[in-house]
């Protein structure tokens, strides 16, 4: 990549909380030796390595390729991804760089089998049978819905205190039944259902969470009257794969919005909102990692990419097919809070399951109450979420002052991701201390 990386770059890879702090105390230039760079040259990407000095007699190698996405190497135990060393070593790097020369064997040998492990062919596939793979799926997807449907209405039979009052117990097995039915993504639906009994109105959204699952099995019953867009998204709402579309790739300088981690089942997510320059087109890109990994980062919140993404049918998720280049981006252009609130309205036509979107509101001010909010220069407002309010690096970028905020506006309020000031200074606030609700 040709834009230089940031420390916050650096520790959105971290897999916890812990491995950061591990590796902020192993970012130290005594305990590092042999360190070099790779910078990109055609086809390779960057790279760098180093040796660090353990508790061992033999010090840790540890070598990572900087490509889309990272990849990592390192000789110490640690099952976590990437692991403290890995971390302090990108640390040191972003703050102050290496010496360009040629990989060390160990990392030398690495990096080519990677590179080898890229152009090694894909074996074909065998479209008769991906077809009866997916019509099995379809109908134990159809078994599993039938099961949540009489389920839903056993909820609101006996009424919703005793929802409330069993919590996660009677969602678990519900879930686990979708699981086997190979409705994963449908299973984590249901799972968010116990969280909703400390909200405010709880009643009011356990009732539509309800209400969107019973649209979602009607639709699914009904599928093949839909049209072919509504056919597709009620599927990938149920769980059936699918696929990017990599023949018909598009091409665009997609600027970054921003970047939120989420928790998903036993596993954790990862979502990237990109708008096209050209096109005007919204992705999301998705990856998901398991406990104790990080998820990839094929793009970095305040850059910009020229690069071919694959879109899935009929949804905003999209892949990285190839990022021809990436360089630090000028604030996105937006809107006001009522133009936000249109996008919105836009995209949940299309997809009435839809939990977040992205917009970009310009001339933004954040003003404080019960829950903070932003409002732009024609006074309307959009409120933040509880879990976002109070915002302190949102106002210390502001200070009072209009700035550009991207976030993701969802049913009960904004979450703010990024922040650009006027002069065009960027601030991840996903990532900034204090970014959710606490002390500044």
């Amino acid at each position: 990549m040709s834009t230089r990386w940031t420390t916050d770059d650096v520790w959105a890879l971290a897999p916890d909380p812990s491995s950061r702090k591990a590796a902020i105390k192993t970012a130290k230039p005594s305990q590092w030796s042999a360190t070099g760079h790779r910078p990109a040259n055609g086809a390779e990407a960057p790279a760098v390595w180093g040796e660090c000095a353990g508790s061992g007699k033999s010090a840790y190698r540890v070598v990572a390729e900087l490509g889309s996405p990272p990849a990592y190497r390192c000789s110490c135990p640690s099952r976590k991804i990437p692991c403290k060393h890995t971390l302090a070593l990108l640390h040191l790097w972003a703050e102050g760089g290496f010496e360009t020369g040629d990989a060390p064997e160990y990392a030398a040998e690495w990096l080519t089998r990677r590179a080898a492990a890229r152009e090694r062919p894909a074996e074909p596939a065998d479209p008769e049978a991906a077809a009866r793979r997916l019509e099995k799926r379809e109908e134990r997807v159809a078994e599993g819905l039938a099961e949540l449907d009489l389920w839903l209405r056993d909820q609101v039979e006996s009424g919703l205190a005793a929802a409330r009052g069993d919590g996660y117990r009677r969602l678990d097995s519900m879930a686990a039944r979708l699981v086997d039915a190979q409705a994963g993504r449908l299973a984590d639906r249901v799972r968010d259902l116990g969280g909703l009994g400390a909200a405010r109105d709880w009643p009011d959204r356990l009732l539509s969470e309800y209400a969107l699952l019973r649209l979602l099995i009607s639709g699914f019953r009904r599928r093949d009257e839909l049209p072919d867009g509504m056919r597709a998204t009620v599927c990938a709402r149920a769980g059936l794969p699918a696929s990017a579309d990599e023949s018909a790739p598009v091409r665009d300088t997609w600027r970054v919005l921003g970047m939120y981690d989420f928790p998903s089942g036993q596993v954790r997510g990862r979502r990237i909102w990109l708008h096209g320059a050209a096109t005007g087109r919204t992705a999301a890109l998705l990856s998901y990692a398991p406990t104790g990994q990080t998820p990839e980062t094929p793009a970095r919140p305040g850059t910009e990419i020229e690069a071919d993404l694959a879109f899935y049918p009929a949804e905003w998720r999209a892949s990285v097919v190839a990022v021809h280049a990436e360089r630090t981006a000028a604030p996105p252009p937006g809107s006001g809070a009522d133009d936000a609130l249109g996008s919105y309205a836009g995209a949940l036509a299309a997809d009435p399951w839809l939990e977040a979107w992205p917009v970009v509101v310009k001339g933004a001010v954040p003003v404080r109450g019960e829950p903070w909010q932003i409002a732009d220069s024609g006074g309307a407002a959009l409120p933040l979420l509880a879990e976002c309010s109070p915002c302190w690096p949102l106002a210390a970028v502001s200070g009072g002052a209009p700035v550009t905020v991207a976030g993701e506006w969802t049913p009960q309020g904004l979450r703010p991701l990024s922040v650009w000031d006027a002069e065009g200074g960027f601030a991840d606030l996903a990532r900034a201390p204090g970014a959710l609700a606490g002390t500044p």
